[in-house]
């Protein structure tokens, strides 16, 4: 038995809760695994896990015996991490997930620069805007809009999205230009639904001008969960749309999109960079996490530039599909 293969798979057992998902994050089988935390087992003369044919759960010794373990593979990571060679190349495999438009609009388009200063970070890129669970899925970080609240996760604010309405000529042409947000409310107007992916109801957004707030979520007939579809779906003239600047911006200026309620405002959408608290940050992580920081300055600087600090517990509302 290689005693750090069978310490990795028992803490990847817990975090996942799951044989089944431990083994496809450590690209083994499930017989490997359940072989690794059973020779452990035996080797400790204890036990670890509690089986039944529905769940895993650690018992009180597995508890106390996977903080250590947490912290001896966090030393072994730091002792080959440490080398001169390992801090001024970082190498290994990053896995990520991001929101569909940022990773088509933004990230994937400015890697290549990433790659050529970093050629030995291998980049594991989910793109989605569903609910990650950083540990179970062993992700090592998720970049999400909205503020954060859970509470067992760290964070850092990497930007902030400006939010503005707008919808296509043709849909304007077809039941004319709302003057005010109340307008969408009416039977004519129809707006694009996105969904939540915490509580699968449709989002709204509050809309503010001379000390008037007002929000409004209107009539629509096709809600979706993915940023691409939402904005294909404006650009076909389903509705009206919120959206990001980042991603109105080109649609705006070939005018396939056209401005509403010059004059409201939007709260702009804080944009997290978040990963578990009991993994180490790595030098990969860390210099991912500089270069998106970076990258978001230009396409959606902070309204509070101190808000660039060190990591920040989370708040009390959850990202968009984090």
């Amino acid at each position: 038995m290689d005693r750090f293969d069978a310490m990795q798979a028992f803490a990847r057992v817990v975090e996942a809760r799951s044989f089944t998902k431990a083994a496809e994050t450590l690209h083994m089988s499930k017989t490997s695994v359940t072989q690794l935390v059973q020779q452990l087992e035996a080797r400790l003369r204890v036990r670890l896990l509690n089986r039944t044919t529905r769940k895993v759960s650690v018992t009180a010794d597995g508890a106390a015996y996977y903080e250590r373990v947490l912290r001896l593979l966090a030393d072994m990571d730091d002792a080959e991490t440490s080398l001169s060679s390992a801090l001024e190349s970082p190498r290994g495999r990053l896995r990520v997930d991001v929101p569909s438009p940022l990773a088509r609009m933004i990230l994937i388009p400015a890697l290549p620069a990433f790659h050529a200063q970093y050629p030995d970070i291998q980049i594991d890129m989910g793109v989605s805007d569903r609910f990650v669970d950083l540990i179970g899925d062993n992700v090592d970080c998720v970049i999400r809009g909205g503020e954060l609240t859970h509470l067992s996760l760290m964070a850092r604010r990497v930007g902030d999205l400006q939010l503005r309405v707008c919808a296509a000529p043709g849909y304007l042409k077809r039941a004319g230009t709302p003057m005010h947000p109340r307008d969408l409310e009416d039977t004519q107007h129809r707006t694009v639904g996105f969904l939540s992916p915490r509580t699968g109801k449709v989002l709204s957004f509050p809309l503010h001008r001379d000390g008037e707030s007002i929000e409004v979520q209107g009539r629509h007939v096709l809600a979706v969960d993915d940023g691409n579809a939402y904005l294909a779906a404006g650009l076909a003239g389903l509705g009206v749309l919120w959206l990001p600047d980042y991603m109105a911006r080109a649609h705006l200026a070939r005018g396939e999109l056209v401005p509403l309620f010059e004059g409201w405002s939007l709260d702009p959408m804080p944009m997290y960079l978040a990963f578990p608290p009991n993994r180490r940050v790595s030098t990969k992580l860390r210099v991912f996490i500089d270069w998106v920081v970076q990258l978001m300055a230009q396409h959606a600087p902070m309204a509070d530039r101190s808000a660039l600090s060190q990591p920040v517990p989370p708040r009390r509302k959850r990202p968009q599909g984090a």
